[in-house]
């Protein structure tokens, strides 16, 4: 077995034995059982509030599995996305203050390797926590709403993996230029915050990796929406920040 081989095997068993499997697949989970429940009891607690002020009329029309896979949408792309940032603030910076990262690097395990080894553990953790919570998601809208298709939500859940994906690459590097977990996750939400501003120009959201925050909409609507470019600017970026990361980790210090 190969340094970077066994390196990986042990990230991987780490994370599944340690309070990191609690953190974002936890609340993954979470909003997979709560978002349809949430999306069928909006109207009642709507008619509650409208029936503590007189004279107040709402009205909601019956939810149905679009306005479960709605909320899915709005919990992804928002809360749980800025957990993904804040939890990969650490991620390679936290094995450099540990000490771990001399143990390693002292072994015949190159500083690329380390980089390479921490991004896909991480990465291996994000695809199979969405894929199980997508899974708990649609059992559960099921439940409540039959016959509730499952490509909308596979197609959401997907877009999403795919800018969480991008958004733990992009940590990658910002933990390898800022010591403090702090630090690292502000320019995770600066990066965030600045992709949410291209979606709102067309030209780069049509181009850039903002294209996919945009795209969800369009997909619960079921329009067709282009997602090629978006998807491939999001991969380059995602490849020129874990490049970035392994040349500035080379240069680092232990």
């Amino acid at each position: 077995m190969t340094a970077f081989a066994a390196f990986l095997r042990k990230e991987l068993l780490e994370t599944f034995r340690t309070w990191r499997i609690w953190v974002v697949p936890g609340i993954l989970l979470f909003m997979a059982v709560a978002s349809p429940v949430l999306a069928s009891l909006t109207p009642k607690l709507m008619e509650s509030i409208a029936a503590q002020q007189p004279g107040l009329t709402i009205q909601v029309p019956p939810p149905t599995y679009v306005d479960a896979y709605a909320q899915w949408v709005k919990n992804l792309s928002q809360l749980i996305l800025w957990v993904v940032i804040i939890a990969a603030g650490g991620i390679v910076s936290a094995e450099h203050r540990s000490g771990t990262a001399i143990l390693v690097l002292t072994k015949p395990l190159s500083r690329s390797a380390f980089i390479l080894a921490r991004a896909l553990s991480s990465a291996v953790l994000l695809v199979v926590a969405t894929a199980v919570a997508a899974a708990v998601c649609y059992a559960a809208t099921l439940i409540l709403y039959p016959g509730a298709p499952l490509g909308p939500l596979a197609r959401v859940s997907g877009v999403w993996l795919a800018t969480a994906l991008t958004f733990t690459f992009a940590m990658v590097l910002f933990s390898s230029l800022v010591e403090a977990q702090a630090g690292a996750a502000g320019l995770g939400l600066v990066l965030l915050a600045v992709l949410y501003g291209t979606a709102l120009w067309r030209p780069l959201a049509q181009y850039g990796p903002g294209g996919l925050l945009d795209a969800f909409g369009g997909i619960l609507a079921g329009r067709a929406v282009a997602l090629g470019w978006p998807l491939a600017s999001a991969a380059a970026l995602s490849i020129l920040c874990v490049a970035g990361a392994i040349v500035r980790y080379a240069r680092r210090e232990l």
